[in-house]
């Protein structure tokens, strides 16, 4: 075995050890492999996109750069490693900067192994040498992104100044670095999910406390709140969701830390809760986010019940479903320019209602009954309290009776039946002041309880 081939077999082995199988994949057929590599991002690294209105979005993981190499038979003593470098969001002319440092390390360490270097240069310093720089700007439905670079950082890369002192593109691109997504593609996508795989990965290999069961478990067992960040095991979460899930509570599905208001997310929910449990929550959701919509009301018929979309200022609507047509205010079947009628039900209500609105909501009430509705229901209000605090109802025939003076023996002026002004029970036409001096009655000795009067006339009553 030569030399060079002894190191290439070093070199190797040295690689496979160093980085697990995500990382360097060896070729079966020949000297060489593919090395995926994670730039190392700042910290609070952001993504820009520019439209209608600038949008930030924090990242913490880009796809890596792939380095894919072969070693020539007389590598490392003469030849460098033949190679492409590709990426997914960095542009050609990045790229190509990249394939000329390369060179030049291998330049500056011809005759040693040279790969480990490359691999630490695009790790570590690949970032400040081509002066990429928090936001990274992303243009929405194109690709590759396009780097914010200083002057340095052009030249660096092989650009030249132009006339006024206008940065030019670089004259020639190099072949090796190769681009791995469609220009036409949005990347935006691609980087962001990217990026939620790659945390979740990694909080999939740390150990949480679970502030429930204060057990600790891996991230794998555990669920994370997207908004506060707080780690709860599946196990616990799991029970909790299904208990407020049941009781109708979709809205409450919150971080149980005290006064924490993060939300679970529904795909969170669903990894949890049982197809069924689920089937619920989804439901419960949608018609509760329905009720907060101002222009969505519910068809009357119970047989059907669906959401009907309403425009504002406009009473009728029309179910999608089974065609009817009602008023959205009283939810009876459409009447026009015609009042809401009013049950007897809802007329005892309306007063109160009428009273304790604003000027506004008077005057829409007085469009939307009447205002002769509107009256009628103050005065049955107050005639109704009026009777409430004054009269009593015959046993007999329910007529209302006022006690203006006189004993407790009562006579109906509708039906003419005899009964107790105190207990309201019906006396006998024969001897209705039996029920005042039977000593098992509840009202025995009280038929002038409440009344002044004096005692002789007291005496001449009962003798009538």
């Amino acid at each position: 075995m030569s030399e060079d081939q002894a190191a290439q077999k070093d070199e190797l082995l040295a690689l496979a050890s160093i980085y697990d199988e995500e990382e360097f994949h060896r070729a079966e057929s020949a000297q060489g492999g593919e090395i995926q590599l994670c730039l190392e991002l700042p910290p609070s690294f952001k993504l820009l996109v520019k439209g209608d209105k600038q949008t930030e979005y924090d990242v913490s993981f880009l796809p890596p750069l792939v380095l894919n190499f072969e070693l020539p038979a007389d590598y490392p003593s003469c030849s460098s490693p033949v190679y492409t470098l590709s990426s997914k969001w960095l542009s050609r002319d990045q790229m190509t900067s990249l394939c000329k440092r390369l060179d030049e390390l291998w330049g500056e360490n011809q005759g040693c192994v040279v790969l480990y270097k490359w691999i630490q240069f695009l790790k570590e310093e690949a970032f400040a040498f081509l002066d990429v720089k928090s936001p990274l700007e992303v243009k929405a439905g194109k690709a590759p992104v396009d780097a914010k670079r200083s002057e340095a950082g052009v030249k660096r890369a092989g650009s030249i100044v132009g006339e006024k002192g206008k940065l030019e593109p670089l004259l020639e691109l190099d072949p090796r670095a190769v681009l791995v997504v469609d220009p036409c593609t949005d990347i935006l996508p691609q980087l962001l999910d990217f990026d939620e795989a790659h945390r979740q990965k990694v909080f999939d290999g740390k150990a949480f406390c679970c502030s429930i069961c204060f057990m600790e478990k891996l991230g794998s067992s555990c669920l994370c709140f997207k908004e506060c960040q707080h780690v709860y095991c599946k196990a616990c979460m799991t029970e909790y969701f299904g208990i407020q899930i049941r009781d109708g509570n979709v809205q409450c599905l919150n971080c149980p830390e005290p006064k924490c208001t993060s939300l679970a997310m529904p795909s969170q929910v669903k990894l949890l809760v049982g197809e069924e449990l689920f089937t619920r929550y989804d439901r419960l959701l949608l018609q509760s986010s329905l009720d907060l919509m101002t222009d969505v009301v519910y068809c009357p018929r119970q047989s059907c019940c669906q959401a009907v979309m309403v425009e504002k200022d406009i009473t009728m609507g029309i179910c999608p479903a089974c065609q009817y047509a009602f008023c959205t205010l009283c939810k009876r079947g459409y009447h026009g320019l015609s009042h809401c009628k009013v049950t007897a039900d809802e007329l005892q209500g309306l007063r109160d209602e009428y009273i304790s609105a604003s000027a506004e909501g008077k005057r829409f009430m007085e469009q939307r009954f009447g205002k002769r509705v509107i009256q009628r229901a103050v005065e049955e209000s107050f005639s109704r309290d009026w009777l409430y605090e004054n009269c009593k109802g015959c046993p007999r025939c329910g007529t209302n009776i006022q006690k203006v003076d006189g004993c407790n023996k009562m006579t109906c002026t509708s039906c003419k039946q005899y009964f107790c002004w105190l207990c309201l029970g019906q006396l006998t036409r024969v001897n209705p002041y039996s029920h005042f001096n039977n000593p098992s009655s509840p009202c025995y000795n009280q038929l002038f309880q409440g009344v002044d009067i004096d005692e002789d006339d007291a005496l001449s009553d009962e003798e009538d």
